[in-house]
């Protein structure tokens, strides 16, 4: 896949890509090339915990993390500004010039679901590409991970409502705005009021009017006859300007003009105030003038919570505009993710720190089904060894010799896989409120090179 602007990397000047990093990202790099350090270095993407809530993770970002990986370089501007820090030898920044990620990566496709302390992507790459692409990849990786799960919170709660990502205005930055589109769509999202993203990306735009317009006219009606005027063929009026119930009557009024015109009005829009009885009350005084066609669409502070209330509350609302508590993931604004080194050369190597211990080596996960065709389990193994009889190896090779192995799946593609994904998850595992923990085991085979790798590390550390 290539970027969506030719010169811009995720929003990063293609320039400025290697310095897209943490400083001691670099420096450890200035330690390898000093000690000749090149041996092929395997570093796993994963998630340690589940935030509040949480029960699964939908993965996503590996479009833009195989991008990354294909322009990692140092131009002469780069090296020039390194150069001016004065913190590295010059004969390391003469080797920056050569840099280009040369390995290969495997990583779960965007839009399954995985669970903690899963790898998403394993890199293997002479240590330097390796080290030097930890910080970008988990910046992607875990926002977009993040998003996309909380945008299938949305789509479950929504019970196939249609939702459309409002969120541009307050993401924390443009590329998350952009980024944020792009996940919600992924996770079953209908559409975006992201123009750009409708642009890049493909997905279908969709917007109504702000408060602004209907303020901006001598009445209310006058509003929303101009409004029609405008759009005759896809009408949705803001009704909760100034008295809700009095502006759903002027939206029939209008909606009747229309149809003797040969034109229908195709909604109206609530944005604050009791959902649950306005939206009841206006689908009343619609549904008595006959305009049982004439949908409501609701926004304002929603999110999967919210949704799962209103129509838990027979709230007869059609469609969601869904913004910032899903540009943000508000309740739970962050993944503790780990890009964590697993293998150097042929020496599995990793951490014992309290809370923070890894687990050894290149993995495979093995996901088994049940009967019904609902995930039953899954199982964290060595790379290479035999899974369960049946099971689906999860983790696939996407990227060799620092080229992806073919153009990866289209954005509709993604958008399928999520929805199946979804589809089966466990009902326990995806409740929203109180989710079970799926079950995760660890294989025999990967259990024996733990054990082995934690007591040669004892041994020569603390004799």
């Amino acid at each position: 896949m290539e970027s969506e602007f030719p010169n811009l990397v995720s929003g990063i000047p293609e320039a400025d890509v290697g310095l897209f990093t943490d400083l001691y990202e670099l420096t450890m790099a200035a330690g390898y090339f000093r000690e000749g350090m090149a041996a092929p270095a395997t570093f796993s993407l994963f998630i340690r915990d589940y935030p509040p809530r949480r029960g699964f993770f939908i993965a996503a970002g590996l479009a833009d993390a195989l991008v990354y990986l294909q322009r990692l370089a140092f131009p002469p501007s780069a090296i020039a500004y390194l150069r001016s820090t004065g913190i590295f030898p010059e004969d390391f920044l003469d080797s920056l010039a050569t840099v280009r990620f040369t390995g290969e990566v495997w990583a779960v496709p965007e839009g399954r679901a995985v669970f903690a302390n899963e790898p998403l992507l394993e890199v293997t790459a002479p240590i330097i590409e390796a080290q030097l692409a930890e910080t970008f990849l988990m910046n992607i990786v875990n926002f977009q991970t993040l998003i996309a799960t909380k945008a299938a919170r949305c789509v479950l709660a929504a019970q196939g409502k249609t939702l459309v990502d409002f969120g541009l205005r307050r993401t924390h930055g443009t590329d998350a705005g952009m980024k944020a589109a792009r996940c919600s769509y992924l996770a079953g999202f209908a559409s975006t009021s992201n123009v750009l993203a409708g642009k890049v990306y493909g997905i279908p735009i969709a917007g109504t009017m702000a408060h602004s317009y209907i303020t901006s006219f001598p009445s209310e009606l006058e509003a929303f006859r101009a409004w029609v005027r405008t759009f005759p063929d896809r009408s949705i009026l803001l009704i909760d300007t100034y008295e809700t119930l009095a502006a759903a009557r002027k939206a029939v009024a209008v909606a009747q003009e229309m149809t003797r015109q040969g034109k229908r009005l195709v909604g109206v829009r609530l944005d604050s105030g009791d959902l649950v009885a306005l939206s009841r009350d206006v689908r009343r005084i619609l549904d008595e003038a006959g305009l049982t066609g004439v949908r409501i669409f609701a926004s304002g502070g929603l999110d999967e919570d919210e949704i799962a209330r209103l129509l838990d509350a027979g709230a007869p609302i059609d469609a969601f505009g869904v913004g910032t508590r899903l540009g943000v993931a508000a309740d739970a604004p962050l993944l503790d993710s780990a890009y964590k080194q697993v293998a150097y050369g042929d020496r599995p190597v990793l951490k014992l720190s309290e809370k923070k211990a890894t687990l050894a080596g290149p993995k495979q996960v093995f996901r088994e089904y049940a009967p019904d065709g609902t995930l039953l389990r899954d199982t964290l193994a060595r790379r290479g060894q035999d899974g369960p009889p049946g099971a689906e190896a999860l983790l696939v090779p996407v990227m060799a010799q620092g080229r992806p192995l073919g153009p990866g799946p289209t954005l509709a593609e993604l958008r399928q896989t999520c929805a199946a994904e979804l589809a089966r998850l466990p009902a326990a595992v995806r409740d929203l409120a109180r989710p079970s923990r799926y079950e995760v085991r660890v294989s025999p085979a990967l259990e024996t090179l733990q054990a082995r790798t934690a007591a040669a590390v004892r041994q020569r550390e603390l004799g």
